[in-house]
């Protein structure tokens, strides 16, 4: 063992407890007194940090403390890895950390076994300290309760999961008048959660917008253009194009994507073409010309007779936060100009086109 790893080792026995989590510890500090139950899911048992009673007898990683392994332990490790049906452990929730009520040994077994999930019972305890965090987190814990999606929808910001249920009642609304049919409050969130939500996802994932915003999530993005587009109708600044891919009705937009798959869904790229004229150094001419042709956004080069030495056709992707002056300005400076030999250029933007 190097001296390295010894190093990390030692730093690792420091700084981590030598026990599990305590649950009336988490509950205090967090004052989560109040209690919802959630039924029976999958937990990532990375997500079981504590014990309610028995945080004593493991460490953090929830290996048993004590060395000795004992009959019970024994027998529990022999069934799940026969694959035997257990019942599900029982833990308490508070936030993303879950804690044993029942279960210990099993949580333990699974660990070790290199298990990723476990079947559990869940009681959450939500926390009531007023961070801004927890108000979010509330929020969070409400529209899952209210709408029964069994699915993660993160947002950041205060006020955004009441708008998304007024999206889902909505649609609620929509769906009894228009297929005259009984349908459930629930029902209509997941139809809402399957047909518009995900094809929106997936176009907004497409267009790579989550770059630009690097403390935002694909939920907020969802939530910011679904309300501009869908209740504003007001012109945007964030994007071109965005009526040819989003009508500017909800359920317009879910007839649109009914019938498609997540591969079909439009993309939000589009193609801009533009021409550069470039002055260069004589003697470069040849080593400009295959360094510009290994561009993929680079379409065609021409050597020309005049003023200027190489005309360069290039075909680069819109998006919807740029404009496309930026996209060229951005593409022509970091990857023309920057050419050894390249004098000076002039960038040409097509108004329109007539190809024979």
């Amino acid at each position: 063992m190097s001296w390295v790893t010894r190093l990390k080792h030692v730093w690792q026995i420091i700084t981590e407890p030598d026990e599990a989590k305590s649950f009336s510890d988490g509950q205090n500090q967090e004052r989560a007194f109040e209690s919802v139950q959630r039924g029976v899911a999958q937990v990532a048992l990375s997500r079981i940090v504590g014990s309610v009673g028995r945080y004593h007898d493991f460490d953090s990683h929830f290996r048993p403390k004590n060395h000795t392994v004992s009959e019970r332990y024994k027998t529990i490790k022999k069934a799940i890895q026969e694959d035997r049906k257990l019942p599900p452990v029982k833990l308490y929730q508070i936030k993303d950390e879950y804690y044993v009520l029942d279960g210990n040994h099993r949580i333990a077994v699974a660990k070790e076994l290199g298990h990723e999930q476990i079947e559990a019972s869940i009681i959450e305890f939500i926390p009531s300290k007023n961070t801004l965090e927890n108000i979010i987190y509330r929020q969070r814990a409400q529209f899952s309760q209210t709408t029964g999606l069994p699915y993660a929808i993160t947002l950041t910001e205060i006020g955004q999961y009441d708008y998304l249920q007024r999206q889902i009642r909505s649609h609620w609304d929509y769906l009894k008048e228009s297929e005259k049919a009984s349908i459930t409050y629930e029902q209509s969130a997941m139809d809402w959660y399957k047909n518009i939500y995900l094809p929106l996802i997936a176009i907004i994932r497409k267009a790579d917008l989550l770059k630009y915003f690097p403390q935002r999530t694909l939920d907020d993005l969802y939530a910011y253009i679904s309300y501009h587009q869908w209740e504003q109708g007001r012109k945007r600044k964030y994007g071109i194009g965005v009526d040819r891919l989003i009508p500017n009705d909800m359920e317009d937009f879910r007839e649109k994507m009914f019938s498609k798959c997540g591969e079909n869904y439009p993309e939000m790229h589009r193609e801009i073409t533009a021409f550069v004229l470039m002055t260069i150094r004589a003697k470069n001419e040849m080593r400009i010309i295959e360094k510009l042709s290994a561009l993929k956004e680079v379409q065609e080069v021409h050597s020309i007779h005049g003023d200027m030495d190489l005309l360069v056709k290039l075909t680069l992707k819109r998006d919807l936060v740029s404009s496309d002056a930026e996209i060229i300005s951005i593409f022509v400076q970091e990857q023309l100009r920057q050419l050894q030999g390249v004098l000076s250029t002039q960038t040409l933007i097509p108004g329109f086109s007539v190809i024979k």
